[in-house]
């Protein structure tokens, strides 16, 4: 069977840039959608030209001009859309809205994955304000999808270690704790931490399965299923140096988010949900990736902490 075709729009954000060397590495004609937005953004036009030196297809766009989104869209079979969905970036995923409107006109499209990559909004219903309205939005989106028929996938990626693995969960950096480290609560409930690298592969080796057609694919493979606790002990195995360990109960945490400001807030209820509650791991699942594609050997973290020696 051909390899279908595919357009990413987003292609030059923290995700869109992985998904677009995934597909190029997997073999599909890789269009990107240079948005005439950019301006004089010279970091993202480079970015695009490495692209196009990799094998991509540029193709012209706008989200204030429907028709070019349409035409874009009539070039290929699948639609990925990477547009950031966090409050300290970019909050763009109402936008996709119009991106839907396209894929409809266009009536070409054999699969489309919205911007998720995160939590399965599905599961967020009860989530705390400010940050529900990721979560919120996720579902309006997912709505339009489902009422224009569009087929889907949906895909629930968890938590992207480059966030997260390497400052062992800590808020407010990106690099390990030295000497004290943080823990939420005990530090005992189960979390997933993926390499970005690996759900871009796992992405785009979807978009052509029957298996994956109009379900969530979810990121969860065993290995990367880990405690913050248990991170920390592998972190501590690795530099051969122990932490001083300091747990924050719950109700702490939920205290100390009282006169931030928007995005911090929305962030820590994140934070709350993950770490806390454990939304991540407390549901049965459909479709896990590592058992629908055991070729890929996936990253896991002792592996990915390594780079921080």
């Amino acid at each position: 069977m051909a390899k279908s075709k595919v357009l990413v729009v987003g292609g030059t954000g923290y995700i869109g840039r992985r998904i677009v060397k995934a597909s190029l590495d997997q073999g599909h004609t890789t269009y990107v959608l240079q948005r005439s937005e950019i301006g004089l953004d010279i970091e993202k036009l480079h970015l695009l030209l490495s692209f196009k030196k990799q094998g991509a297809h540029l193709v012209q766009g706008s989200f204030s001009d429907q028709q070019s989104l349409v035409e874009a869209v009539k070039k290929v079979d699948v639609v990925i859309c990477t547009m950031s969905g966090v409050h300290f970036k970019s909050h763009n995923i109402l936008m996709q809205l119009k991106l839907v409107d396209a894929i409809k006109e266009a009536g070409n499209v054999k699969r489309f994955l919205p911007s998720e990559f995160g939590m399965d909004p599905a599961t967020m219903e009860h989530a705390l304000a400010p940050g529900r309205e990721t979560f919120d939005q996720k579902m309006i989106v997912r709505k339009a999808i489902e009422d224009a028929k569009i087929p889907f996938t949906y895909v629930s990626a968890n938590c992207f270690a480059g966030y997260f693995v390497g400052s062992l969960c800590q808020l407010e950096t990106l690099t390990p704790p030295k000497d004290k480290v943080r823990l939420y609560g005990d530090g005992n409930v189960k979390v997933v931490f993926m390499d970005e690298d690996d759900v871009a592969t796992y992405a785009i080796k979807a978009i052509d399965d029957p298996r994956t057609l109009n379900k969530t694919l979810y990121l969860r493979p065993p290995e990367n299923i880990l405690t913050q606790r248990q991170l920390v002990e592998i972190w501590e195995k690795l530099c051969g140096k122990k932490l001083e360990k300091i747990s924050i109960p719950g109700e702490d945490f939920l205290a100390s988010m009282k006169g931030m400001d928007y995005v911090a807030q929305a962030g820590m209820g994140h934070f709350y949900h993950i770490f806390y509650e454990g939304c991540l791991t407390n549901f049965e699942i459909g479709e896990e990736a590592s058992d629908l594609y055991p070729e890929v050997k996936y990253t896991r973290m002792d592996e990915y902490l390594k780079i921080f020696l």
